[in-house]
């Protein structure tokens, strides 16, 4: 029997293993409490409250499922897929629909397991503890497996139940791994003659497995999405359409920074060009050109304090590297406490440093607060489905500097810097035009943060999803093909 047990957030916090460096204690004192402050704040969250009451426009009685890789546990939580999916499930729950999430699973936790009003399904468990270091470990054996056995007891279990009664279904899946599973749903629902009252959809947020894909089969299957006008134009150039469903923000990314925090945070930083990067070590995020814009501005005696945060890949020793060879002063610091106070005591002392490679986690608290109190958070990314880590920052008055790919909320000037060549100087020339003017920084700032606001997963749902969901009635065909 499946135990209800009260609803917890999707994502999970903590911090990497601690290290000898000790972190100052005494820096500052965070709220542990915060009043609701920010009018921007409340605004968001009666809209969000708003658009459940309305259930985001989606008809009574329909039941989404989703079909992903990733998802909320540690295990199967790697990057964007899973921030993507939970908040999509998120905004659905707290709208009052029913929600499923099947995915590559913990394969030490339970198959099914209720989170408040969410689903979560756990697939292909008896081959994931064959491979135990991620979701992606042995993903040619999940995938095929995933779309013979998941598709007939979504259908028998829920899809059959629910239909045979009058209900409608939406299915939501991700990425390449999720096709051949498509393939098989859309096939059962064709025999039972219920094709025509389930909406099929499949994303792509990359083109990652693309040669894989019968791409006839899955225009008649679902309707094709991705997550920006640029993956749209890539998609395209391989002779295939797509609707852009963008990526959206949780209501906890529009939660204020602790303003304690973000003050000391602008102290530490004092006299300096206070510049963030978080992204994966990979060459794609344009993480040389950023080593070049912090030698430029150091050139130019603009103290640049770069804080860098990469991940585990192997890349990162070469940006490393690069970084020392143009003559920056490069120091790691850990955060052995894992929240806010050891983050902020993590950037100071930094009189005679560079850069400040940050080898913790930093949690979402730590996350505003750094957004908001660095001078730039630098997202200029080569090649960026979305770049989520921009929006992020806008939302909490973050001035975001992006690329010029998928971040299709950009708006060079108004809401922010947007690089369109590798050049240094463009970076320079831009941001001190900004810093010139403080009334200029200052409207950038709330452009951004009300740009982020569209972004809300409610608001993505109720623009872009609920208006569409008639596309992906195919014409009924009986033909199991």
């Amino acid at each position: 029997m499946t135990r209800s047990i009260p609803a917890i957030p999707l994502r999970a916090q903590g911090a990497d293993a601690p290290s000898a460096v000790e972190p100052r204690s005494d820096t500052f004192e965070p709220r542990k409490a915060r009043a609701p402050e920010p009018a921007l704040l409340e605004e968001v969250e009666q809209e969000i409250d708003s658009a459940a009451h309305r259930r985001l426009g989606i008809p009574e009685r329909t039941q989404f499922h989703f079909l992903s890789f990733e998802g909320p546990d540690a295990y199967s939580r790697i990057g964007g897929l899973e921030t993507r999916v939970s908040g999509l499930c998120e905004a659905l729950v707290a709208a009052g629909h029913e929600t499923h999430l099947w995915f590559v699973g913990d394969p030490a936790l339970p198959g099914h397991e209720v989170r408040g009003d969410l689903h979560l399904h756990r697939w292909c468990q008896w081959l994931s503890k064959h491979h135990p270091i991620g979701v992606y470990d042995g993903q040619y054996r999940k995938a095929p497996e995933l779309a013979a056995s998941l598709p007939p007891v979504l259908m028998r279990e829920h899809l059959l139940p629910h239909l045979l009664l009058g209900g409608r279904a939406v299915i939501m899946a991700e990425e390449w791994q999720t096709a051949d599973a498509v393939f098989h749903v859309d096939q059962l629902l064709r025999q039972a003659a219920l094709r025509d009252r389930v909406s099929i959809f499949w994303n792509a947020n990359n083109v990652f497995g693309f040669d894989q894909i019968d791409w006839v089969r899955m225009h008649k299957a679902a309707t094709v999405t991705t997550v920006s006008r640029y993956m749209r134009q890539l998609m395209a150039a391989s002779g295939v359409e797509a609707i852009v469903i963008p990526n959206g923000l949780s209501p906890d990314v529009y939660l204020p920074p602790d303003r304690s925090a973000v003050t000391q945070l602008r102290r530490n930083f004092a006299g300096r060009v206070a510049i963030t990067k978080m992204a994966r070590w990979d060459p794609d995020k344009n993480w040389l050109a950023s080593v070049r814009i912090i030698s430029e501005l150091k050139r130019l005696g603009r103290r640049p304090l770069f804080i860098a945060r990469g991940g585990r890949e192997p890349y990162g020793q070469q940006v490393l590297a690069a970084l020392e060879a143009a003559g920056l002063h490069v120091v790691n610091r850990d955060n052995p406490q894992g929240d806010l106070r050891g983050m902020v005591a993590s950037l100071a002392d930094n009189a005679n440093v560079d850069v400040i490679n940050l080898t913790s986690y930093v949690d979402p608290d730590s996350r505003r607060a750094l957004f908001r109190a660095s001078d730039v958070v630098l997202s200029n990314s080569a090649k960026e489905p979305f770049g989520l880590v921009g929006l992020e920052a806008m939302a909490v008055g973050g001035v975001t500097c992006t690329g010029c790919t998928g971040e299709d909320y950009a708006m060079p000037g108004r809401n922010a810097i947007v690089l369109q060549t590798t050049d240094p100087s463009e970076f320079v020339s831009l941001y001190l035009q900004l810093r010139s003017n403080p009334v200029y920084e200052s409207l950038m700032r709330k452009a951004g943060r009300a740009t982020a606001r569209h972004y809300a997963w409610p608001e993505v749902v109720r623009t872009t999803l609920a208006p569409r969901l008639g596309l992906s009635i195919p014409e009924v065909e009986l033909s199991p093909s």
